[in-house]
């Protein structure tokens, strides 16, 4: 997984991956040929008291030692750029996978999931391809250089030299075998603290509300304590790696000291060669070091790939049509279904089955039915957030299916039941509907939603700051702009999710007049679950489990129809009932 997605998104980097290895040859060159000039000043000019050569070879090895520094230098720059941008890549090519989930997949992985993987398990990658250029490449070489070098030098020495390699090999071959499953449980681990604080914050009133908030921290210190004990696990292995490498080193150059001098003393070797020796022993830890700790990260990384590639290679349940259908220009809103069924993967019975609807340009159609019965679902599959199991979806005469999303996005207006505010300004998130708009269109919708007067009053009125959600502004204004917005896009079909549950009756009756003329020649379909908010439409859909158990207007339905008396009476006094409410607005 993780050599397939570095290999994938390192092809466009091609000149540059070739540049740096270019680079890193030049200071590997100059590393391995300093130790081999070192050995022949000591012994051809130290030792010969030569001061000429000692002058010319000094200053070659100078000029050796500037070039090595440059190439490192532009090696350590082009590896970042290159990592960095990899890391981009990588995040967007997750990112535009994500906008591309229906709610299925993203309720199967879980918004704080997603989180984790779009920004941690990419930086993990990331961090991984910037020290991997730098060193995978440079070190091996380096190791093996100076092993080549060193049997120049002297073979029966440069043997000891391997055996180092080996040894130290095997030993952090352990050390990371055992790191590869703690660093899964770490990013297990995040997940799940990320879940719990996105509840926790998001749900800090209702633990307040029900003084939970011993219990919450009590979850919390067990999850946080838990990811604390992986990561002394990993630490301390991470720890264990430098003393390793100290131990063997020191041993091994008390083993070259003793058998060079023996080797010196019969005339075996020079006293330049064993400085070389020494120099090179030094490359070649300095190398498997860099190396090991390179892959200190490759098994997080490793476990990030994994996760990386499980949401770059999960298709969604909504697919683009290969050849969308192309969109009617000035299209009226219609919208029907045909015998539509939606049932989620493994469920025993479908949320919504045999559903036939149809609404029409200048129709208001309400859907009215107990919690679970089916309501928002209805929307979603308008809107292609699903796509039906069974049956069909048409929007002014096409199947969902064969639109392009781009196309039903903007044939389709959508207020959800639980509206979503950008962190921004009151413009911004107006403008989110119609970038071109301007101020006035801007204040005329705010006129239209009843949201003028709570603006204006405002600090900075249109250019106040709203907080991510909307937190800094009441559930019936959140409301109120979320109308607003979907307003200014003037879509052909308007889909109201029980968006006006949090208006009082004056806001709410106001807002609707305002709506019916805003709204005429428009197809409207509103969620509800108030017998006030839904009377006065054109026709009134009654959902009960998934299926239509009525369909007409309110004094038909309390004179036919059983479900929608029992709702009205729930509700409405028996004489209201009777004899309806006031007179439409």
């Amino acid at each position: 997984m993780l050599l397939r997605l570095l290999r994938t998104h390192v092809r466009p980097y091609r000149r540059a991956a070739a540049l740096l290895i270019l680079l890193q040859l030049v200071q590997i060159l100059g590393t391995l040929l300093l130790p081999t000039l070192g050995a022949a000043l000591i012994d051809n000019g130290v030792v010969a008291r030569d001061n000429g050569y000692i002058a010319r070879l000094g200053a070659f090895m100078v000029a050796v030692a500037f070039v090595q520094v440059l190439a490192a230098l532009g090696a350590v720059s082009l590896a970042s750029r290159t990592a960095m941008a990899m890391g981009r890549d990588i995040r967007s090519v997750v990112f535009r996978r994500v906008l591309d989930f229906s709610a299925r997949e993203v309720g199967r992985f879980g918004t704080p999931s997603l989180l984790t993987r779009t920004v941690n398990d990419v930086q993990q990658v990331q961090t991984l391809a910037q020290s991997g250029f730098g060193i995978v490449v440079a070190a091996p070489l380096m190791c093996l250089g100076s092993i080549a070098l060193a049997l120049q030098q002297d073979v029966p020495l440069a043997l000891v030299l391997v055996l180092l390699v080996v040894v130290v090999a095997v030993a952090f071959g352990l050390l990371l075998a055992r790191m590869g499953a703690l660093y899964a449980r770490m990013q297990t681990g995040l997940d799940r603290l990320g879940r719990m604080l996105r509840e926790q914050i998001t749900g800090v009133r209702v633990v307040r509300s029900f003084v939970r908030d011993g219990y919450e921290r009590e979850r919390f210190s067990r999850t946080s304590t838990d990811l604390f004990d992986v990561s002394q696990r990993v630490g301390r292995l991470i720890a264990s790696m430098l003393p390793v490498v100290l131990l063997l080193m020191n041993g091994f150059t008390v083993a070259i000291l003793w058998a060079g001098a023996h080797r010196i003393d019969g005339g075996a070797m020079r006293i330049g060669a064993l400085s070389a020796f020494l120099m090179y022993l030094s490359l070649i830890l300095m190398s498997v070091v860099m190396v090991a700790f390179v892959f200190l990260s490759v098994p997080r990384a490793r476990v990030s790939a994994a996760r990386i590639q499980e949401i770059v290679g999960t298709p969604s349940s909504v697919v683009r049509a290969p050849r969308p259908v192309p969109a009617v220009p000035d299209a009226v809103g219609h919208v029907e279904l045909r015998g539509a069924q939606f049932r989620y993967p493994g469920a025993e019975k479908p949320v919504l089955q045999g559903i036939g609807l149809t609404a029409g340009p200048g129709e208001s159609v309400a859907i009215l039915g107990s919690t679970g019965s089916g309501k928002t679902t209805l929307l979603n599959l308008v809107l292609r957030l699903f796509d039906a199991t069974e049956g069909s979806v048409r929007v002014n005469g096409v199947d969902v299916r064969e639109l392009d999303p781009e196309d039903l996005g903007r044939a389709v207006g959508f207020v959800p039941q639980r509206p979503y505010l950008f962190s921004g300004t009151v413009a911004s998130n107006l403008r989110f509907g119609d970038p071109a708009a301007t101020d006035d269109e801007l204040w005329r919708v705010l006129r239209v939603a009843q949201a003028d007067t709570f603006v204006a009053n405002m600090p900075e009125r249109l250019d106040t700051e709203i907080a991510q959600g909307g937190t800094n502004v009441s559930g019936g204004q959140r409301q109120r702009l979320a109308i607003a917005r979907t307003l200014l896009r003037r879509p052909a079909v308007y889909l109201f999710d029980d968006c006006f549950s949090a208006l009082d009756h004056a806001t709410d009756a106001a807002l609707r007049t305002a709506l019916a003329s805003e709204t005429a020649g428009a197809t409207v379909i509103t969620v509800a679950q108030r017998i006030a908010q839904v009377q006065y439409a054109d026709r009134i859909v009654i959902l009960d489990a998934g299926r239509v158990v009525g369909t007409g207007t309110h004094d038909e339905l309390l004179r036919d129809n059983a479900t929608y008396r029992d709702i009205a009476l729930s509700q409405l006094t028996e004489e209201e009932t009777v004899h309806g409410l006031a007179a439409r607005p």
